[in-house]
């Protein structure tokens, strides 16, 4: 501004209004990021409760929690090497994986809350291995799909907030499919201790359903 009165003084130049972005503005990104997650986990572990059984809320909301550390503590890591900044992109992407995390779970456990309803013979144990194997395609086939289109924002999207969101997206795919398989069910099976939930207790076996559909011969 000194160079351009000085340089320019019939342009009669004037400092109209300014904006600093600081620290104080980087504390109220990190405490809108930690309100929007807890109400984001809070929302979700009431839906799953009443939706399914209260083991299955705490299963999901522990799987996306580490979904969401694991994906934040490696954009820090990357963050230390390229100069990074947690910024409110990296807070959308945050929730964005929240959102991606628990969809996957949802289909796992309808699986096998479908499974219990149908009366399928086996242990608990089983029966959550016979739910992730009858998913798993639709699993990896939904997953890859979405890496594959953040990877391209991440590669050829440009500099800047795209590539911070792509870049922590990538992050919370990865590791939210891999907790969709091995976590949530499996927190869900330690809950229960290996016994099978109440759900379905009175359900007909798949047998038996079908021979009950089946019209009666004259």
């Amino acid at each position: 501004m000194a160079q351009l009165q000085a340089n320019l003084p019939q342009g009669k130049y004037a400092v109209v209004g300014r904006q600093e972005v600081g620290a104080t503005i980087g504390e109220e990104i990190r405490e809108t990021a930690v309100i929007a997650s807890l109400m984001a986990m809070f929302g979700i572990l009431v839906y799953v409760a009443f939706r399914y059984e209260f083991s299955f809320a705490v299963a999901a909301v522990a799987a996306v929690l580490h979904d969401v550390l694991f994906a934040v503590g490696a954009y820090c890591l990357v963050s230390v090497i390229s100069g990074r900044q947690f910024n409110a992109t990296v807070v959308a992407a945050v929730l964005t994986i929240i959102g991606f995390s628990i969809n996957d779970k949802i289909v796992i456990f309808d699986r096998i809350r479908e499974d219990l309803k149908l009366g399928t013979r086996g242990s608990f144990k089983e029966i959550i291995n016979l739910a992730l194997n009858q998913t798993l395609s639709r699993t990896i086939i939904t997953s890859g799909t979405v890496f594959i289109a953040t990877l391209c924002l991440f590669l050829w999207g440009g500099p800047g907030v795209i590539n911070d969101f792509a870049l922590t997206f990538l992050v919370g795919i990865i590791i939210g499919t891999y907790s969709s398989i091995y976590i949530a069910s499996t927190i869900v099976l330690k809950l229960h201790k290996g016994e099978r939930p109440t759900i379905g207790s009175s359900a007909v076996t798949v047998q038996n359903a079908q021979q009950t559909a089946r019209p009666a011969k004259v």
